[in-house]
Formats: C-alpha cells, structure tokens, sequence
C-alpha cells in the first residue's frame, strides 16, 4: 500500500496549484517532483495542498522529506542561502533560559509570544506563580526541523526532554500553537494548553465578543487549542476564509519575499481579527492589519497591540528574566 507522500499518485488535476501562492507561481502541482526538489524551501508548508488534495496526498510531508533529503545528500551540512541568522539563533536556542523552570507544572511560551507581548507576558507568569508555576524560555526546535535538519531537530527535542527531567517537570503548558503541535508527540510530559489551564485555573474574563479568528496553520486540521480557546467566547469563532497562510510559514519568506508580503497584507482592511498565534499576530500587523487582537491579550484584560518595532529586543531580554 502506498503512503500519504508516494507523490506518483498525483493525477495532476491542479488543485492544489489553484490553492497555493507558491504552486501557482510556478505551474507545478505536488506531483511535480523534480521541480519541487529544487523549489523545496519555497513551500510555506502551510498544509493547503494536502487539505485539498482529492486523494488525500500529503503535500506538506513529502516536501519536509524532500528538505530532509537535501541536508543528508549534503552530508548533514546545510546549503541553502539566506537561513545564517535563523541558523545562528534557534540551533542552539541562544535566549533559552530555565532559571524560572520550578514546580511540577511550567508554562513554555515558545519564542514570539514573549516576543510580541512582553507586558501580557509579565502578567500572565506573575498570575501563573501564584499557583505554583514557573516558566521557561526556549524554543521548540520547530524552525530546525522544517529547514531539514534532523539530526539537530532529535538533538534540541531531546535537549527539552533531559531539561524537564532534571527539573522534575511533570506538565508543561504550551502558549504557542506552533510549539504545541511540533512538541506534544516527542515531550514525555504532559502537555496543556494556555486555555485549558486558565480555565481549569478560574484565571480570565469568560465573555469575550464573537467574531473572526485566523487560523494558524498548525491548528488547522485538528483545531484542539481553538476549541480549549473558545470556551472564552460568547457563541463561536469563524475561521478566516480565503487567506492561506500569515506568510511566516516554512521558512519560505527567504525565498518568496513577495508572496509573504502578500500574504501578510491580505487581512489589512479587516476591522477586527483574533488570533492565537503570536507569530500570525504579529506579521499580520506588519502587513496591514491593525486590529488583529491575540486572544490572550483580551482574555487577561492588556488588550496589548503586537510590538512588531522592538520584538527582537524583547525576545532577547527573556534570557535574563
């Protein structure tokens, strides 16, 4: 029996290439697959061609194999241009601190968070702390993984895991949809989501207005944090339609600068968007979109705008926090 990522069953009926800024771009479908090993690191792995593929093909794995494939036919070393500064933050989390990392319980807000929402992040460990939980910062190792580079991926997965050993972490929170789904299948801890301890936890207003939610694209298939999240809203979300992906996935923007930047700016004239991932957040508002609203944010009443000027800044200071 083939797999989801045998690509010679594609039929070619261009879906796919009629979802995806990058398929079209070039004419290809996802069973083009000498084209595609070049254009690999193009692919915003968003997951669209797999969610439309009429016979279930799953596009975003096969080009995650085809990454995976480059760095072992390079012997493990990476070639591609343009990655040196993502490379030199993230392989070996140069802002990781686990100073804060007491308790049995430990909220891992993951990178962009901390990044875009120091004052809501503040506010949100002080809170937390007062029922016994610390805090770490690291990064989930989610960046790594998606450029090919397995072995430092195993490498950082089982970094975290000997961290929450030693420290005798038994649950983990996870703040970041991204860091959530990438590390609930390797941790071997429990892990939650921000929304459902704040709720187990009675912390937060539980009325929050109905309305518009764009969806991050690790969340899409499953929707498990937005529907822990939902538990916050009068009525129900409705997903954003019509936009594939906030332009920050697959680390594609290296290589398709314009097609980020137009998919950034697709939500500039909405007058009010939520969101649960910082990273959505905060490149949608560098687009455009100036009422994008992190649930968080408004679920502990900071009603704090993303700091797309100084997210660099603030992610560096959590090293000393």
């Amino acid at each position: 029996m083939k797999s989801k990522n045998d690509v010679s069953e594609c039929i070619h009926c261009h879906v796919c290439q009629k979802h995806c800024e990058f398929l079209k771009k070039y004419g290809i479908d996802i069973g083009d697959t000498e084209k595609l090993k070049e254009l690999s690191y193009h692919c915003f792995l968003c997951g669209k061609c797999t969610e439309v593929c009429p016979i279930g093909i799953d596009g975003r794995d096969y080009i995650l194999k085809l990454r995976r494939e480059n760095v072992r036919e390079a012997e493990g070393t990476f070639r591609e241009k343009g990655y040196g500064m993502l490379l030199k933050e993230k392989k070996d989390y140069i802002y990781k601190n686990y100073r804060n990392a007491t308790g049995k319980c430990i909220l891992f807000p993951g990178c962009n968070f901390p990044s875009f929402y120091p004052k809501t992040m503040k506010k949100l460990v002080k809170l937390l702390k007062e029922h016994g939980i610390g805090v770490a910062y690291d990064c989930c190792g989610k960046p790594i993984a998606e450029l090919g580079l397995e072995a430092d991926e195993k490498r950082i997965i089982q970094r975290i895991n000997d961290e929450f050993e030693k420290r005798g972490v038994e649950e983990v929170i996870m703040l970041c949809p991204n860091c959530y789904t990438f590390l609930k299948p390797y941790l071997k801890v429990k892990v939650t989501d921000i929304y459902a301890k704040l709720e187990e936890l009675g912390i937060g207003e539980k009325n929050l207005e109905s309305g518009k939610v764009f969806l991050p694209c690790p969340d899409r298939e499953k929707r498990e944090i937005l529907a822990s999240a939902e538990r916050f809203v009068k009525g129900s979300l409705e997903s954003v339609k019509g936009v594939q992906c906030c332009g920050l996935g697959g680390c594609a923007p290296v290589k398709e600068p314009e097609i980020a930047k137009h998919m950034a700016s697709a939500l500039a004239g909405e007058k009010k968007v939520y969101s649960y991932c910082a990273s959505c957040s905060g490149n949608l508002t560098r687009g455009g979109c100036q009422n994008v609203r992190h649930l968080l944010t408004e679920i502990l009443k900071t009603y704090e705008k993303p700091d797309v000027k100084k997210s660099m800044i603030n992610r560096a200071k959590t090293k000393f926090t």
